[in-house]
């Protein structure tokens, strides 16, 4: 007996320590970093088990560094947050025995989220440019709720992006008064994402020519928990041509401008706001023009819109060619001189459209009505401040004048077609009341206001566009031609924002990827835009000492330059 009780011990003394002896455990460890690749101190580290229970926590050091150690094997869920950046989670990270796992984790914050996941693949369908594209919901982030807490961005790693984005801009333009003169400019535009929802940008267009010129704009949008996105910018403009310096004067124009859009039910997008001008040239102007625009879905291919507009849209930045210059004429506001004072052009714009999609066809239906106050008319030629009715224009090298009002009303039909991946063709056909002269040119411009009225005129716009596949060269060809002998001075179909959109007669637009610029930190592109290349609708008017002036609806240009992406 005492023989068996000496074997039972010895047995237990031996078995003992395998059963006391820990189990291998391991170790989870990474670092954490915002989109741009900085180091994020500070920041908690939590693991939870399978059943979301919290085993342990950490924090990351100045090199954005953590380590859990201790772990027993198993299935863990990552969590990690930190202040202005949406809470990060990796799923059913296997832990084994012993081992030492590193995870490491990308913080985005909320306008990163939107702005960086790829788009969902859309069907034929859905596959077009038409507005059905402002609407689309594809560029949502993943999203998890757990335990009653924020919503959780969940990641698999560093994506690339970066909050801060800055493009540059060197642009040359050819004048449209002296064949060979031209005037460089530099263009600019920051872009950041602050308060994790907030987008804050600053940009503008400057020059030197003879005395500091340019346009600076400053804004900040906010996407808030309801879906609203309201906007507010500041927008500073200066303009001095030399004539303008000598005489110690400058044309200074502050802008604040207040915007919000928003949803209904995805029934209808509803956008409006307002902008507050004050121009200083001489004398003191300033003006409030309101706009707005309620577009209703009423079903997946329909879209009834009506807009309000006081001031004529600049559709450069729409087409995504970024060369818009700074010139009074397409930057805004629309101003022109009389008697020695500045006066805003001013508007009333109403507009009903009927848009529809077929497949790979869009058609849009319009009726608008316009009255147009102060009208800033166009002209090319070599003229001066002294007589209080030219405004030159440094940038394009023309000038604007103040033409008598304007009373009309039209139509619109657009058709575009998808013809390839990297093609579409657009026609656009409007009809509408324009400004023009009631006798045959030249006049003189004591005789030009008495001799314009308003006539009704044709217009019909075809627009071709596409990237070529080999080069990814982005392109934009346009003609648009207008019936009538004598050549109109204001364009038919003023405000249209249609992708029929043209510019008067013939256009190009090209934006060129530059290969071998991958040691630069960035891309850089080639842009030129040819406006009216063929120089027509000018209408010759006898100047002051029998000089040689025209108005235009548009005026020849030719810009070129380079832009360099961060």
């Amino acid at each position: 007996m005492t023989q068996k009780l000496v074997l039972v011990i010895i047995a237990m003394a031996l078995v003992t320590p395998v059963w006391a002896a820990p189990a291998p455990v391991g170790a989870i460890s990474g670092t954490v970093r915002n989109s741009g690749g900085i180091a994020q101190m500070g920041a908690t580290v939590q693991f939870f088990t399978s059943s979301l229970m919290p085993v342990a926590t950490a924090f990351t050091d100045v090199k954005g560094f953590f380590r859990a150690e201790n772990l027993t094997p198993g299935t863990y869920y990552v969590k990690v947050s930190a202040p202005s950046f949406l809470p990060a989670l990796r799923e059913r990270v296997a832990l084994k025995s012993g081992a030492s796992l590193v995870v490491d984790f990308t913080l985005m914050t909320l306008f990163e989220a939107v702005q960086m996941l790829p788009a969902r693949k859309r069907t034929s369908a859905d596959d077009d440019d038409w507005k059905w594209t402002l609407r689309s919901t594809a560029n949502r982030p993943i999203l998890r709720v757990f335990e009653d807490e924020p919503l959780w961005v969940v990641t698999s790693g560093d994506n690339g992006e970066k909050t801060l984005k800055a493009r540059v801009m060197l642009l040359t333009n050819s004048d449209a008064r002296r064949a060979g003169a031209s005037d460089m400019t530099t263009a600019f535009k920051v872009e950041r994402s602050v308060f994790s929802s907030g987008t804050l940008a600053f940009g503008g267009d400057l020059g030197y020519n003879g005395s500091p010129t340019g346009v600076v704009r400053t804004s900040y949008s906010n996407v808030m928990p309801s879906g609203s996105e309201p906007e507010i910018a500041i927008t500073m403009r200066r303009f001095a041509t030399a004539d303008m310096a000598a005489h110690d004067l400058a044309l200074q124009a502050l802008a604040l401008s207040l915007s919000d859009n928003f949803s209904v039910a995805d029934f209808a997008d509803l956008r409006f706001g307002s902008e507050y001008q004050a121009i200083q040239f001489v004398g003191h102007v300033t003006a409030a023009q309101p706009f707005g625009s309620a577009r209703f879905h009423l079903n997946s291919d329909t879209i009834l819109e009506y807009r309000y507009a006081t001031s004529v849209p600049d559709t450069r930045d729409w087409k995504g060619f970024d060369s818009a210059p700074a010139d009074l004429s397409e930057s805004g506001p629309r101003v022109s001189l009389a008697n020695f004072s500045p006066v805003i052009e001013h508007a009333h714009h109403h507009e009903l459209s009927l848009s529809r999609r077929f497949g790979d066809n869009n058609v849009q239906l319009g009726v608008y009505s316009d009255r147009i106050s102060n009208p800033a008319l166009t002209g090319v030629g070599s003229v001066t401040t002294d007589s209080g009715q030219f405004l030159p224009d440094i940038y394009a090298g023309t000038f604007t004048w103040n033409g008598p009002d304007l009373h009309a009303n039209g139509v619109r039909a657009v058709v575009q077609r998808k013809l390839a991946d990297n093609l579409t063709a657009t026609i656009d056909y409007g009809y509408g009341g324009v400004l023009t002269l009631a006798e045959a040119a030249p006049l003189s411009w004591a005789d030009l206001r008495s001799n314009m009225s308003t006539e009704r005129r044709h217009s019909v716009a075809y627009k071709m566009s596409g990237t070529l596949p080999m080069s990814h060269t982005s392109w934009i060809a346009s003609y648009r031609w207008i019936s009538g002998g004598n050549c109109p001075l204001t364009a038919v179909d003023m405000f249209n924002t249609s992708p029929g959109q043209a510019d008067p007669y013939l256009s190009f637009f090209l934006r060129q990827p530059l290969p071998g610029t991958g040691f630069m930190p960035g891309r850089m592109e080639a842009l030129v835009d040819v406006r009216n290349l063929l120089a027509q609708g000018y209408v010759p008017i006898v100047g002051e000492g029998g000089r040689a002036l025209y108005l235009t609806q548009s005026a020849r240009s030719l810009r070129g330059g380079l832009a360099f992406t961060f």
